[in-house]
């Protein structure tokens, strides 16, 4: 799995002016929670890009101080007209206590009801679960080889080891529709 390294400076004041401060020098406050205490930091703006910007799963190791704390991204903020990330908000990983996370979904193999002439869509892009952080992946695969024409896969058909997925079993996480060339072709051969 891929694991992001930021290097952070411990804050130690608060409040709206300072955070203007570490905003005006071009950092992002950030805090890790979860942990023993919550750790009030600030990084780079550049540090968090190649976390932010991407629909990668991933972890993050950051240093503070001279210590390192394993986590993983629960929230962003951006400003609503720059759109310039304002802070971030990071879960520290413990090895025996599960953490909810938001794994995006892999779809492996050709669907039957594709090569039928069928148009695939993915109604879902990611899964909340609930699991142990040495089970944390980059994305959880959905095999739809078996997906017919008009056919979906639900929450419940997805069948992922040592997770516990949080979402609602009933909702279609992908389908394949008919086209509109194969309602024409149906529709001309009723006739």
């Amino acid at each position: 799995m891929n694991t992001i390294t930021i290097e952070g400076q411990l804050r130690t004041e608060f409040g709206k002016k300072a955070t203007r401060a570490v905003r005006s020098q071009g950092n992002v406050p950030a805090v890790i929670y979860g942990g023993a205490k919550e750790i009030n930091f600030s990084a780079p703006a550049k540090a968090f890009k190649s976390l932010v910007y991407t629909d990668k799963f991933q972890l993050v190791d950051i240093t503070v101080d001279g210590v390192t704390y394993k986590a993983i991204m629960k929230d962003l903020q951006f400003d609503r007209v720059s759109d310039a990330l304002t802070h971030v908000d990071f879960l520290e990983l413990n090895d025996d206590k599960k953490v909810v996370a938001t794994l995006p979904l892999k779809y492996v193999g050709s669907s039957k009801g594709v090569k039928a002439g069928g148009k695939f869509i993915a109604k879902l892009k990611s899964l909340k679960v609930k699991t142990l952080p040495k089970h944390l992946k980059e994305a959880i695969e959905v095999d739809i080889t078996s997906l017919d024409l008009n056919g979906n896969i639900r929450v419940e058909d997805v069948h992922a080891d040592n997770f516990e997925i949080m979402n609602s079993p009933r909702i279609p996480i992908a389908s394949v529709v008919l086209t509109r060339q194969l309602k024409q072709a149906s529709a001309e051969a009723k006739k």
